[in-house]
């Protein structure tokens, strides 16, 4: 996206298509994890051992339950609160507030992304960026 305007940006994220979505689901890697696969952060999924790092439940460490690609949210088996009558629900948190200390690497798929960076490091190449 080119515009810089906070509407427009706002409409992006609405819009987004499901591939798009997925991606903007991510959260960042935990300092081990950082250093050994040379990855800055990989997208949620469920299963995957997260640490809560902003808000009330700060601190918590939990499994996601659900990924909820509409709201863009993720829900963690831990942070739960009380309704008023009693009942106890999953409190929904964007994935920019956690942490990914123990992710799920049964599929080849998320290998490949963390192969890749690999090589990249590796190579020493780094991204290019738009000029314009």
């Amino acid at each position: 996206m080119k515009s810089k305007k906070p509407r427009k940006q706002r409409k992006a994220l609405y819009e987004a298509p499901l591939h798009k979505r997925h991606k903007l689901l991510s959260a960042h890697l935990s300092k081990e994890l950082r250093k050994k696969w040379n990855k800055r952060s990989l997208p949620v999924r469920r299963g995957d051992e997260v640490k809560v790092m902003r808000g009330k439940f700060k601190g918590t460490i939990g499994k996601i339950s659900k990924v909820d690609l509409k709201k863009l949210k993720v829900y963690i088996e831990n942070v739960k609160r009380k309704k008023v009558s009693g009942e106890e629900v999953h409190v929904p948190i964007h994935p920019s507030n956690l942490l990914i200390l123990n992710p799920v690497m049964d599929d080849k798929e998320r290998l490949k992304v963390i192969q890749r960076a690999k090589k990249v490091k590796e190579n020493g190449k780094t991204k290019k960026t738009n000029s314009t």
